[in-house]
């Protein structure tokens, strides 16, 4: 009797699990598509043609924020040495910067939609860089997937019609930037043990990413800013753009621990799906036959790359229940592709 008495208090507890699993997966899908597309319409179509000084104040915002929770104690911080700060901290800081700096940059040149294509190059990066620091492994069938991504991206690439050069440029560095950034985060934290939710992560990283950017602001885009009589400043569109972008953040630390890896990416392939839909309904970007086609060959392609490095994650031999579990709960707790849950690179 009371063993079918737990079991019915356990089943509605369950449902409320799956219930905020779902709302908190919605919740990240909706902010992280809201980011893209509130930055494509404030850098290319509300008159603020400015991606430094954009991300730099997306980097003021999250870091005043994120030092408030820290420092009133709503999140525990963690202890960090100068050593450390320098030697980690300070490197991923610039790459963040040239990421957010060149990824936003590329919204004035190329649709929406083109760039989610061209993010499906992403495990691609991040397999050359992790092959040449020593953190992948290569193997000819993971160089066969990643040549079919490449492959499916290049067809995409062919059919776009505002195929604009610099933005794929642009583009490509922000990518390039960002696998470093990645694999680095596993050199230099992970392996000193070092774990960042991603509201320490902007407590460290955010500061040093804002003072990186003042120098590209400096030289490159407050000369002609200053000079810019036409140039929109609307205090109600700046602070609500950050705070969709810091609540991008929240949603990564609600999401953390509470789902899988497998879930995130499938939340991946879904957001990016809904941006080219946006994009095309929205910013009326046009989408070719040839488009959709090459993406969906590199979408096929990253969700076997997906389901390889989740096979990668589990138990060879079998161990104890209990161990078992917990490696389950481990592998799960990491994204199949690097970057999914990065915070601000939605």
């Amino acid at each position: 009797m009371r063993l079918r008495l737990s079991q019915a208090e356990a089943e509605p507890s369950g449902r409320w699990m799956r219930t905020c699993r779902i709302l908190y997966v919605t919740l990240w899908i909706g902010l992280s598509a809201a980011v893209i597309m509130y930055n494509k319409w404030v850098l290319a179509f509300y008159g603020f043609p400015y991606p430094v000084s954009l991300t730099l104040w997306h980097m003021f915002f999250c870091s005043a924020l994120a030092i408030a929770l820290v420092r009133s104690g709503y999140v525990e911080s963690v202890n960090m040495s100068r050593e450390t700060y320098i030697r980690c901290i300070l490197p991923i800081g610039l790459l963040y910067a040239g990421t957010l700096w060149l990824g936003n940059a590329a919204y004035l040149y190329l649709s929406v939609s083109f760039i989610q294509m061209l993010k499906a190059l992403m495990p691609v990066a991040v397999f050359v860089v992790g092959c040449g620091m020593g953190t992948e492994h290569y193997s000819l069938t993971t160089l066969g997937n990643m040549l079919v991504i490449s492959l499916g991206v290049a067809i995409a690439s062919f059919g776009e019609i505002n195929f604009v050069v610099v933005g794929v440029v642009l583009q490509m560095l922000s990518m390039c930037t960002e696998s470093t950034r990645l694999t680095l985060v596993q050199i230099l934290l992970q392996r000193r043990g070092l774990k960042l939710n991603p509201v320490t992560t902007l407590y460290y990283i955010a500061p040093a990413c804002f003072c990186f950017l003042l120098v590209p602001f400096a030289f490159i885009e407050a000369p002609r800013l200053m000079a810019d009589a036409d140039v929109k400043i609307d205090a109600f569109v700046m602070i609500t753009n950050a705070a969709v972008a810091f609540g991008l953040n929240m949603a990564v630390f609600l999401l953390i621990g509470k789902t899988s890896a497998l879930t995130m990416n499938i939340a991946g392939v879904v957001k990016d799906w809904l941006l080219i839909g946006l994009s095309y309904a929205v910013y009326h970007a046009p989408v070719s036959a040839l488009n959709l086609g090459g993406y969906a060959l590199a979408f096929f392609a990253v969700l076997f790359y997906n389901v390889q490095k989740l096979n990668a994650l589990r138990p060879a031999q079998p161990v104890p229940d209990g161990e078992a579990e917990a490696s389950k709960r481990d592998a799960e707790a990491q994204p199949l592709v690097a970057g999914q849950t990065s915070p601000n690179k939605a």
